[in-house]
Parts: structure tokens; sequence; C-alpha cells
């Protein structure tokens, strides 16, 4: 019998909604390839617009409604007329956490056919995956504001950091690399600095890694990582970090392989006690939506994660090959590799391949 696999389509905002569009057509298509499996899609019109009518970026039960769901295809959550806090912490982080997607899993590579903006690199130096802590953090939301528009205004965000979140985000860190050829991990710290919870992470990351005596691993202040990351990049495999820092490396990796609009995420909850969720790191890009030429290779990338996630990894392989046949073709490039493609030539001809008898 085939199996049918339950999945919550929210768009959200943006491009959003262009690029998750081609990644159902996408995923359609090697479902009925395939012959083994199929999606049945949900779709919710949660976002910004869902939020200028009712005043919240989804329902007060939305997260029942999909907490059943085998897994969540997210596109973008973001608006020039609502601010961002409002749009990140009352839809995506407002899944998130809930739903204990404690490991972002970022892969970053250069495919085939693009370039990266260094010189020296020409594709296998640059082969990375960023495991980012996912739900405590610099983002776990502790702190407030007083005295708001007086001069002693005070505000603050707190850094919380548990043994509980460190310890198994390394585990699961160190467990990744282990899975990789290398077995090579950086741990991202700046515990110079932050004396109290990133000394915790650096102490922690030292116990786990008696349990991984397989794993090479090193340790790299996060200023000094954006060097290596640039400088160095056939010296990194896996790469572990807070938050904050992951955050904000995974975007530099993705622009060192060649575009933001290349890079996927996983937000995954391995307990699987609930949904995970996929998405672009892309974001709502409100400059170039409705243009028709988003480019939906990190949706589709994306889309490659939730598969190995579901257990169809032969499928996921098909789509990624697929994938890199297409950017091997400059023809096909969207504007922000340089190339004039569609979001629509693109979509087309990643379904021409996945149909294609050697794909």
């Amino acid at each position: 019998m085939t199996k049918t696999y339950r999945i919550a389509a929210i768009p959200a905002d943006g491009i959003g909604i262009e690029v998750i569009a081609a990644g159902i057509e996408v995923l359609d298509a090697l479902a009925a390839k395939t012959g083994t499996f199929a999606f049945r899609f949900d779709h919710f019109d949660w976002g910004s617009d869902y939020y200028k009518k009712h005043g919240v970026m989804m329902p007060a039960d939305g997260r029942e409604q999909i907490r059943n769901h085998d897994a969540i295809y997210f596109g973008a959550v973001g608006a020039p007329d609502v601010p961002d806090h409002i749009t990140l912490w009352g839809l995506r982080l407002a899944i998130c956490q809930p739903f204990d997607q404690y490991a972002n899993v970022r892969p970053t590579r250069i495919l085939p056919g693009i370039t990266s903006p260094l010189r020296h690199v020409s594709g296998p130096e640059l082969d990375w995956v960023i495991v980012r802590e996912n739900s405590e953090g610099e983002y776990a939301g502790v702190g407030g504001r007083v005295h708001q528009g007086h001069p002693e205004e005070v505000a603050t965000d707190v850094s919380m950091m548990t043994r509980t979140g460190v310890s198994r985000i390394m585990r699961y860190a160190f467990t990744l690399a282990r899975s990789r050829p290398r077995k090579l991990l950086t741990v991202v710290t700046k515990s110079n600095a932050q004396r109290h919870a990133m000394v915790m992470w650096d102490e922690i990351a030292a116990e786990v890694a008696r349990e991984f005596p397989d794993v090479t691993w090193d340790k790299m202040l996060v200023d000094a990582m954006t060097m290596r990351m640039v400088g160095k990049p056939e010296s990194l495999d896996t790469i572990v970090a807070t938050n904050l820092h992951a955050d904000i490396l995974s975007d530099l990796a993705a622009a060192l392989a060649g575009s933001l609009g290349i890079a996927p995420t996983a937000n995954i909850n391995p307990e699987r006690k609930f949904p995970s969720m996929f998405e672009p790191i892309h974001g709502s890009a409100f400059d170039i939506t409705g243009k028709g030429i988003a480019n939906p290779i990190a949706t589709f990338w994306t889309a490659c994660q939730m598969l190995e996630h579901l257990g169809e990894k032969p499928a996921a392989d098909r789509l990624m090959r697929a994938v890199e046949r297409v950017t091997a073709d400059p023809s096909l490039h969207t504007p922000d590799l340089g190339g004039e493609a569609t979001t629509r030539q693109v979509t087309d001809a990643v379904i021409a391949a996945i149909r294609g008898d050697n794909a």
C-alpha cells in the first residue's frame, strides 16, 4: 500500500508563497515518479496578511491543527508593514519552540554550476553542516523593557542556556559529525567574554566529546570563526553554535556558497514527539515578491531534508540529483545567481529532471 504523508504547508509571507507552491509541485512530481508514497498537503494561510485581518499571526489553536502532521513545509515570515518581532515570535518561533525543534540543521556546499565568491574555492573545499541550537540561548525570549520613552529606559534580552539544552545539541552535533566521512566537529563559542553560559557550553562540549572518541573536534571563538570560514573553508565540516551565532554564521555560509537563495533549513525535533519544520533560509524578500524570479532551489533542497527525515532517502537523493542537474545549467540560474531564469523555468526544469530516466 502506498504511504501518504500529511504535510502542513505554511507559505506565510512574500516569496514564501511562490517557493512553497513550487516545492509542492516538485514533491508531487517526485511522488508520482517513485510510486511508493504520496503527499497530502494541508494549506494554512497564516502570516502577515492573517495578522492584519485578525491581530494574530496564527489562530490560538494553530499548533493543535498541525501537531499530528508528519512534517511542516514553511515558506518565510516577515512584512515591511508589520514589526519583525511580531511576525517572528507570532509564527515561526511560536511553532519551533513549543514543538521543541531544538536542532536547526543547515547544510552548505557549492552546487554544480554555482560559483563561490571565494576565489580559491572551486567546490569540494566548502562542504559543511551547521547545527544551530534552536530552542534557547539568545532567542529564549527572556527580558523586558521598563520606563519606556523616558531617559532612564532599560531594555534587556537575557541569553538563557540550560545544561539539558546544551547537552542535547552537542550530542546531536557529535552524532551528525560521526555520520559524515571526515568525522570532524567545530564547536563555536565566545567564552572569553561571556564567562558564565558560554563557559558552561565549552565544558559540556568537552564532556560530550568523551562519548565520541572517533570524532575529532576543536573549538573556535565566533569572531575568529568568521575568518576561518572565509580563509580556510576546507578545514571545516560539521559546526555547532548557539542560536544567535549559528543564525549569523549560516547566512555567511550561504553567501560563500553562492546565494541565500540556495540555502535550506531543517528545524528538527529528534525525538519525534512533534512534527519537524522545513524552510528555506532566505526570508520573505518583499523586494522581489510577485516578480516570478525567486530562486526555489533552497525550498527544493529543504524538501530533500524533509524526505530524509520521513525515511525516504532514495527519493531525497533523486530530488537532489535533479536539483544539481538544473543548477549545473547557467541558463537556469535566477537573478540572485547572476542569471535571468524565472521561478517557473527552474521548477519546470527540476520536474523534468525528476521524470528523466537517469534522475
